[in-house]
């Protein structure tokens, strides 16, 4: 048995590099058992670039109702129903009460004309359906969905004035991998994080970013690098992964600028900073192993 990890977006919500999709990680059980967490913009050409189809995903889960962690959920209900129209076809969709709910309920409604005309034309009683399994989110990790020997947990973090936003840590025979969402460094997920042998995170390097006030409302609710890799030093995270790179590097020597920080804050484990379709997996048999895209990573740009 092994567990896959692969970051199918590490954008933000400017589509500022073509190479980067919006956010979204992929956990893929022992290939049996494949779990979306969000949905950014062309999540479902990143699946197709690793050989999947939409009817492949077992369930989807969101962390917060910002558009770019949702913008693509849509495309993949639809999309899988264009494969099945069956029961195959209704994608279960798990998030916190409150406006994920909202979304998901209603984000198939501007669509109302085209499915009819489809349903009509191709002779289907359904139509796409995401079948919501809704949460209350709270301050402590709890266990909010299972299959089998597979769990995961959530626990709310901080990405004011969005609320509620989650974070999530799916358990698996071969190891634990703790996905932030967008959050500022925060208790709530070391607690959510510790023992974990993949952290995945999203980060901004305050170096990158331009010196423009405009930028500090967005910079209070994110991941500062330095301070990212404070709270991973002290969890003694084997593998941090950064993603929703914030601004995206453009070189590698932006992706250094990143590493730098986070090496500062004095975490000394094996980092990633990610891009899109990076892979880490997971074996019984020993320590997580990172795959990374074959993309040159010591000079030019990315």
């Amino acid at each position: 048995m092994s567990t896959r990890v692969v970051i199918t977006g590490t954008g933000i919500p400017a589509p500022l590099d073509p190479r980067r999709a919006g956010a979204g990680v992929l956990v893929r059980v022992d290939d049996e058992l494949l779990l979306q967490f969000d949905v950014g913009r062309a999540t479902t050409l990143r699946l197709a670039a690793l050989g999947l189809a939409c009817t492949d995903i077992s369930a989807v889960f969101v962390t917060h109702h910002h558009s770019d962690h949702l913008i693509g959920l849509d495309d993949l209900v639809m999309t899988r129903w264009f494969d099945d129209p069956g029961p195959r076809g209704h994608l279960p969709v798990i998030c916190p009460d409150g406006p994920c709910v909202r979304f998901c309920e209603r984000m198939l409604e501007p669509w109302d004309d085209d499915l009819q005309v489809r349903q009509a034309n191709e002779h289907q009683r359904a139509g796409p359906k995401a079948v919501i399994q809704s949460f209350a989110p709270t301050s402590i990790p709890q266990t909010i969905w299972r299959s089998g020997v597979v769990t995961v947990q959530a626990v709310t973090v901080h990405h004011e004035p969005v609320l509620p936003s989650v974070a999530y840590r799916v358990s698996t025979p071969c190891g634990d991998v703790a996905i932030s969402g967008d959050t500022r460094v925060c208790d709530e997920f070391a607690e959510l994080a510790r023992g974990a042998q993949v952290v995945i995170h999203e980060t901004m390097c305050a170096a990158l970013l331009p010196d423009d006030p405009e930028w500090l409302p967005v910079i209070d609710y994110h991941a500062e690098a330095k301070q990212l890799g404070e709270m991973a030093a002290a969890l003694q995270s084997p593998l941090l992964v950064l993603t929703h790179l914030l601004p995206p590097p453009r070189t590698v020597d932006e992706e250094q600028k990143y590493a730098d920080q986070v090496r500062a804050g004095g975490f000394t484990g094996e980092l990633v900073v990610g891009r899109d379709l990076d892979c880490v997996t997971l074996t019984a048999a020993g320590p997580p192993s990172a795959r990374l895209r074959s993309e040159s990573r010591s000079r030019g740009p990315v």
